[in-house]
């Protein structure tokens, strides 16, 4: 795209930049006229959709020689290495067009059999085994090497079965010797005669049903002059109620998580990976996510792209007792467009892709009605910020739209026409997807947490593991009625996902009529107001002016703050000036008895420190001044730039030390360094500070690595003391800390301790996903039965 944004003449681009979303018929056609006599354009057109240009073509002779590299890791006996081999042989294997191929794919699929079965894979290893057999009903290796595994499952009436049939169909002498002394051997299991028989097709599940709650909530979409639209609800929510469930419109996997991930459901790939028929594009988790995304299409004519008023007009809803559907989601192949040797989808942005995936639906609702070829674009009344774009933004989606309804139009051929306010429809629907798409995001456990997700359990003897997780972000997706939930620092909802779906659950008591909001991700605690503000202008296009915004609060003067030098005085030190009015002077008006609300809300009892230092700042009717390198309390004075200087350097060693502690016999110079760095820290930072959490955060980590436990809990402790004081007690954000210091009292043996700290955790993730904690948290089920072998920590 940056050869196509550079050849744009200057005048054009002038026009582009300049203009508003009035003038988009003619700054689009203006640039499409320049761009249809430019050969670099359909150059480019070409390498994206081009058949024969694609870089995602099958081919056999790959898939050949893939298959051979294969065959020479399994006789070395390196079998993780043998089936990444056979995967990727799998991705370029063609099948014909009537889904049968020649002995090359149900080969590929019974070696990576094998290969799992050397694993332990074998639920995988059985999958495998069933696809061959549909591709090839008469491959006598694919009924043998499934009888195997149904053997080693203990499944012997099947595996008798799998191998008579596999009998039958042998032709060499050798072959039917091996297998019929196969058969002697599963006859002396003396549980052959009662063994119910199984086999294991894929039946990978991707539903999405989810725990009925019992209370039903009511949601009402309003207007407010300062936040646009909004919900509400007309009766009280009491906390953890399910209040929104949804289905996506469309969504699209990132480009970080193509090859981990399936691209359908976004759950984390198995071994046994299955990819699309027809491209080396997309793989999946089953065959069932693959034929929904490259299957057959069956639309629902009131669909949120035709019938806008549905999308407009949602008025009031009732969400919890069905999913909210845009279209059958089941039915919608979403991969069939980008397919058939184009590679367009592969390379343009992520958020392109899912505007053309709105696109496509579009399209494709029209043609199955009966309704012209010759399209506008889809008008969802979503919101779009293109006025304020900047210039250069305005010109990348002017580009984009062009170059992605030019890819779309190669899949449709001379099925599809333009409308002269197509290529506008076309810039907004991107700059809509921009603005109103919601990150998929996953829990992934590190470190050595792992096994504990792989419900391998949790051994007190093994030294060097911390639990620690980490949100990731997997897929970008268009939700039409959760676009209408507005933002919030300090949410009163918290959304997660499983699989493709979104859920939407209370985390406190919110009364009737108040705004139900949840995070479009920066959060009181997590950073200053300063730095929200910035991040949500940037992604959003909007200021801020929730409670957390309007009001001043303890955790937004401390995060970032510096102590002050007087050793008697807890006052801030502010590294730059972040609350701006006249005289550069902030007023708080609050009277005594408001000092800890202001400090933490949600918290209807906090520590004696915490209100002994909201008093110092939120003196009665005082005026709160802050300068850069100034006391906010007593007006001292520090040198600012040595003392950033002097933190970063401490952090750094810090860091270091984390670094070096996964090296065995680690010196004790680097420890010495790292815990006098963060004595700098402590006489620098504000006790509240971030930067000191992080400090304290690390070191326990490293302590964990290195096998000394108690002083990873002590680090651990202070850390979690100072989040604390950040968010609030029952913050999702202290949950995951508790699970950390869990894992390091487990490692000390102390259960006692263990069994408590992971009911205060277990208690604040139930506040969050309900009875849908150890389903969308396995790890957490996982220490439930490591600390207690039964059940703890109920809410």
């Amino acid at each position: 795209m940056e050869r196509l944004k550079s050849a744009v003449p200057a005048d054009i681009r002038r026009a582009v930049g300049e203009g508003t979303t009035r003038d988009l018929p003619s700054t689009t056609s203006l640039l499409l006229a320049f761009l249809d006599d430019l050969p670099l354009f359909h150059q480019v057109i070409g390498e994206l959709a081009d058949p024969e240009l694609a870089l995602c073509r099958k081919d056999k002779g790959r898939a050949a020689e893939l298959k051979g590299r294969g065959n020479a890791c399994f006789s070395r006996r390196e079998f993780e290495q043998a089936l990444g081999f056979y995967s990727q042989a799998l991705r370029y294997a063609p099948i014909s067009s009537d889904g049968t191929g020649d002995i090359l794919v149900p080969a590929l699929y019974v070696n990576r059999a094998s290969t799992m079965h050397k694993l332990g894979l074998l639920e995988e290893c059985l999958r495998d085994c069933d696809r061959a057999i549909s591709v090839s009903p008469n491959y006598a290796k694919a009924w043998y090497r499934r009888g195997m595994v149904n053997a080693s499952l203990k499944n012997y009436s099947s595996a008798m079965h799998d191998l008579e049939v596999a009998l039958s169909m042998e032709v060499t002498s050798s072959g039917k010797s091996n297998i019929e002394q196969e058969l002697k051997l599963i006859l002396l299991k003396p549980q052959c005669v009662n063994k119910v028989g199984r086999s294991s097709s894929d039946c990978k599940d991707a539903g999405l049903a989810h725990t009925a709650d019992a209370h039903k909530v009511v949601l009402e979409c309003i207007a407010t002059p300062n936040k646009g639209r909004g919900m509400t609800s007309p009766d009280d929510i009491p906390p953890t109620s399910l209040i929104h469930v949804e289905d996506p419109l469309a969504a699209i996997i990132l480009k970080s998580c193509r090859e981990t991930h399936c691209h359908y459901c976004f759950s984390e790939a198995p071994a046994d990976v299955v990819f699309c028929p027809l491209c080396t594009i997309p793989v999946y988790c089953s065959r069932k996510c693959q034929e929904q995304a490259v299957g057959g299409i069956s639309w629902n004519q009131d669909t949120y792209l035709e019938s806008n008023s549905n999308a407009v007009d949602l008025g009031i809803l009732s969400l919890t007792s069905t999913r909210c559907k845009a279209t059958d989601s089941k039915q919608i192949a979403e991969h069939r467009h980008e397919c058939g040797g184009a590679h367009w989808a592969a390379v343009l942005p992520a958020d392109i892709v899912l505007a053309g995936r709105l696109m496509a639906q579009y399209i494709d609702s029209r043609m199955l009605t009966g309704k012209s070829s010759a399209i506008s674009g889809p008008k969802m009344d979503l919101i779009q910020h293109y006025d304020v774009d900047s210039p250069t933004s305005k010109l990348e989606s002017h580009i984009y739209a062009i170059v992605l309804l030019s890819c779309l139009q190669k899949h449709y051929k001379s099925d599809l026409s333009w409308k002269e306010e197509t290529l506008a429809q076309m810039v907004l629907l991107i700059c809509q997807v921009k603005v109103n798409s919601i990150a998929i995001v996953c829990m992934k456990s590190m470190d050595g947490s792992q096994g504990l997700t792989e419900n391998k359990g949790y051994s007190a003897a093994d030294d060097g593991v911390m639990c620690s997780v980490e949100q990731v972000k997997v897929a970008q997706a268009i939700y039409m009625s959760g676009s209408l939930f507005n933002h919030s620092c300090r949410p009163n909802v918290h959304s997660y996902f499983h699989s493709r779906t979104l859920f939407l659950r209370s985390t406190t008591y919110i009364k009737s009529g108040s705004p139900v909001e949840l995070s479009y991700g920066p959060q009181a605690g997590e950073m200053n107001l300063v730095k929200r503000q910035k991040s949500l202008q940037e992604n959003y296009k909007f200021s801020c002016q929730c409670s957390s915004c309007s009001e001043l609060h303890l955790s937004d003067l401390v995060i970032d703050s510096f102590c002050c030098p007087r050793s008697s005085c807890l006052g801030a030190v502010s590294e730059s000036t972040c609350y701006k009015s006249e005289e550069n002077c902030v007023h708080v008006s609050v009277d005594e008895s408001d000092i800890c609300k202001l400090s933490l809300p949600h918290v209807s009892k906090v520590d004696e420190d915490i209100e002994k230092v909201g008093k110092l700042f939120f003196r009665n009717n005082a005026d709160l001044k802050i300068d850069p390198g100034y006391c906010m309390s007593c007006r001292s004075q520090i040198n600012l730039s040595s003392a950033v200087a002097t933190s970063e350097k401490a952090a750094s060693k810090i860091n270091r030390f984390k670094e070096l502690a996964v090296i065995d016999g680690i010196s004790e110079i680097p420890i010495t360094d790292a815990l006098q760095s963060l004595q700098q820290i402590k006489k620098l930072r504000h006790p509240y500070s971030k930067a000191l959490a992080q400090a304290e955060d690390a070191i326990a980590e490293a302590f964990a690595k290195i096998g000394d436990q108690e002083q990873a809990r002590k680090h651990c402790e202070a850390s979690i003391m100072i989040l604390k004081k950040l968010y609030h007690p029952k913050h999702i954000a202290i949950a995951h800390e508790l699970i950390k210091l869990v894992s390091i009292e487990l490692s000390l043996g102390d259960r006692a301790s263990a069994a408590a700290t992971f009911a205060q955790a277990k208690a604040i993730f139930s506040l969050y996903y309900g009875p849908d904690v150890e389903r969308i948290l396995p790890y957490v089920d996982a220490l439930k039965r490591t600390v207690s072998g039964g059940f703890i920590g109920a809410p």
